[in-house]
């Protein structure tokens, strides 16, 4: 055992009078103390004058779809780039059709690109001592349902999409914990199991046959679990109403998707984020941040708030839908509704609270942690943001019929990513993402995989 710290850095009989003598002994201590031993925080902290209507009226807003439930899993990365894709193919004709991608089969591939990332990190990472930063790195969290819009970008171009109604959702891909935690168990022995093999000098041959050994009992719990993956079917487009337009075709995965989506996702988006811990202007890049072992990593433009809200209203004027990311502090989820304000905690606990969003994101306070859809707009007279809206992926029954208002105070200081169309972003600023990128460590605080 650790020898016991010396010196003038613990609580002593004296501190501990002091600190007790600071204490408010007043009727109005007593009473609140009374209300938190029956009452929750939240009750008690509740600001009425954020209890009333909220404004439902947006002067830019796209067209509504259907709301999707990730439910119990932390895919809101995936829903978030499905709607923005599936809007894309609505707006493209009209409004006339309409179509709905599958999670689960997408998603079955992100799991068993991510374990071949782990597995390979752990090959590349074997010449490292057990307690080095990137091995525990890797070890940490082996697996993981989260993630950003560079999944979508690198998934799709290898493996296509199908319609929802082909490959629709199962139990486990709406409750991924426990499948995850089975498939994190063995690839820690997998892991471990290549280690030894490369301290041993096998040939790299060999540890290839044995890594792909391994990723082949991960497809095998993979499709007993999610099901295999379709590679051929048959679909028909619809409408809106689910009416049939068109003459049913058969199709693979990429033919869907090279169809449906058209154009290359990673040709037509940037990825544009506001921290202010960093310049302003410039291109980052966040280590080790992908799906694939060959693919992207989240890489941005770092932009102030202001830049990022004029390019989203640009691209919501003409229809467009925009992935975007978020913390979740100050949010009235049974309402749908985000305000700095809606709880008082500072009147409550007679406290302040006055970190910037830079100090919150470099102590961990905040991260973004949530990706929603950006769908709507309501600008003043002199054309500044009111308040957002965004579609969330928590089910009809969520907020505001699935979706959630936030104000422009609240929208400043919690949203982080967006993700948007090329040509909505001035030549000016897209030029950047031609520099070299400063590169951002795993550990960030602000870079937490979207749940």
């Amino acid at each position: 055992m650790a020898a016991m710290a010396q010196g003038d850095g613990g609580i002593s009989p004296e501190m501990l009078a002091k600190i007790q003598q600071t204490r408010p002994q007043g009727n109005a201590e007593k009473a609140l103390v009374n209300a938190m031993a029956t009452m929750s925080i939240n009750d008690l902290a509740k600001n009425a004058a954020k209890q009333g209507k909220i404004d439902t009226k947006f002067s830019i807003e796209t067209p509504k779809q259907n709301i999707h439930n990730q439910k119990s899993s932390g895919r809101c990365w995936m829903f978030s780039s499905m709607n923005v894709l599936r809007s894309r193919f609505a707006l493209e004709h009209k409004d006339t059709l309409a179509v709905e991608y599958s999670q689960d089969y997408l998603f079955f591939y992100d799991q068993l690109e991510k374990a071949n990332l782990f597995l390979q990190g752990v090959i590349e990472t074997a010449s490292k001592p057990m307690d080095d930063s990137d091995v525990k790195f890797f070890f940490r969290s082996p697996l993981s349902d989260g993630g950003t819009f560079c999944g979508i970008i690198d998934l799709t171009k290898k493996y296509g999409l199908v319609p929802m109604s082909v490959r629709p959702e199962t139990y486990q891909a709406e409750n991924t914990r426990l499948m995850s935690n089975i498939i994190e168990t063995k690839l820690r022995e997998y892991g471990l199991e290549l280690r030894s093999m490369v301290a041993a000098k096998k040939k790299t041959a060999a540890i290839n046959s044995r890594k792909t050994e391994m990723l082949a009992e991960v497809y095998r719990i993979l499709s007993m679990t999610l099901g295999e993956p379709v590679k051929e079917f048959k679909y028909a487009h619809r409408d809106k109403s689910g009416n049939i337009k068109g003459e049913e075709k058969t199709y693979t995965p990429m033919e869907f998707y090279k169809e449906t989506v058209k154009e290359p996702i990673e040709d037509t988006f940037i990825m544009l984020m506001n921290d202010p811990r960093h310049p302003y202007y410039k291109v980052y890049e966040v280590e080790y941040d992908r799906h694939t072992y060959d693919g992207h990593n989240w890489r941005y433009i770092n932009l102030p708030i202001e830049d990022i809200e004029s390019i989203a209203i640009a691209s919501l004027k003409d229809g467009r839908k925009m992935y975007s990311s978020y913390d979740l502090p100050q949010m009235d989820r049974s309402r749908g509704y985000m305000d700095l304000n809606l709880w008082d905690y500072s009147t409550l606990f007679g406290l302040q609270f006055p970190m910037t969003k830079a100090e919150r994101i470099s102590t961990f306070e905040s991260m973004s942690a949530h990706a929603m859809t950006l769908t709507a707009v309501d600008l003043d007279k002199d054309g500044k943001p009111k308040k957002w809206k965004v579609e969330n992926s928590w089910g009809e029954g969520s907020g505001q019929q699935g979706y959630a208002i936030m104000t422009e105070d609240w929208f400043k200081e919690y949203m982080f990513r967006l993700v948007v169309d090329k040509k909505y972003v001035p030549e000016n600023i897209l030029k950047i993402k031609d520099e070299k990128p400063t590169m951002i460590p795993y550990d960030d605080p602000l870079f937490k995989v979207e749940e």
